[in-house]
């Protein structure tokens, strides 16, 4: 019995400095694996970005949907164009006289490919919908929508993910935690997000690491 007692008290200890251990190292863990698949994600994200604000510059507006982005990421061209500025005279009716005025010409010089201009030989944009590492296959949510900003009507866009899509298979007070985060130096809230339904942004709700990160 003594020797019973003896082996449940080592298995009891063993126990013990296993959560002891996994209680430091846990965290640890969890925060490489949260800025390794965040450093993704936000490179993805960050290609969504791009290719929005070039789809705006042609049309005006953001897509709505991937298949409407990525087709114009295929097919589209960015106008080049050349600003110059000239003067001339002109004759004032007015005061009898010809007067100087100022003017700016611009000329178009020609077209470029937004895929190249974006993506050069890479076509990771034909998958930029996939939420990247994703367990199930993920696709990142995308809406786009026109709000009212004193009496300007303004296109805006949204890309967002749940952390909890990205985190899927780490620990659940952990996620929890970090659904939780109000810091600069994180990514807050429980979504990792691009642009705004409600305000006239383009930015990330990421802190600048990732951008120092080499990411796209």
């Amino acid at each position: 019995m003594k020797t019973g007692i003896q082996i449940l008290l080592w298995i009891l200890c063993g126990v013990l400095a296993y959560l002891i251990y996994n209680s430091i190292t846990g965290p640890i863990r969890f925060q490489e694996v949260k800025e390794e698949r965040y450093a993704k994600v936000i490179s993805t994200l960050k290609d969504i970005k791009n290719s929005q604000e070039a789809y705006k510059s042609v049309t005006g507006r953001y897509a709505k949907d991937f298949k409407g982005l990525i087709d114009f990421v295929d097919r589209g061209n960015y106008t080049i164009t050349q600003q110059r500025d000239t003067s001339f005279t002109y004759f004032d009716k007015a005061f009898q006289i010809d007067m100087p005025k100022d003017s700016i010409i611009i000329d178009t010089l020609g077209t470029v490919s937004v895929r190249d201009s974006l993506f050069k030989k890479d076509d990771r944009y034909k998958s930029m919908m996939n939420v990247p590492g994703a367990a199930n296959g993920e696709k990142f949510k995308m809406e786009a929508s026109i709000i009212d900003k004193s009496g300007y009507k303004a296109p805006v866009y949204e890309v967002s993910v749940p952390k909890k899509v990205v985190l899927y298979d780490q620990p659940d007070d952990l996620v929890m935690r970090e659904n939780a985060q109000v810091s600069v130096e994180e990514v807050n809230g429980n979504k990792i997000t691009v642009g705004s339904l409600t305000q006239v942004s383009t930015s990330g709700n990421w802190p600048a690491i990732y951008d120092r990160k080499g990411s796209n």
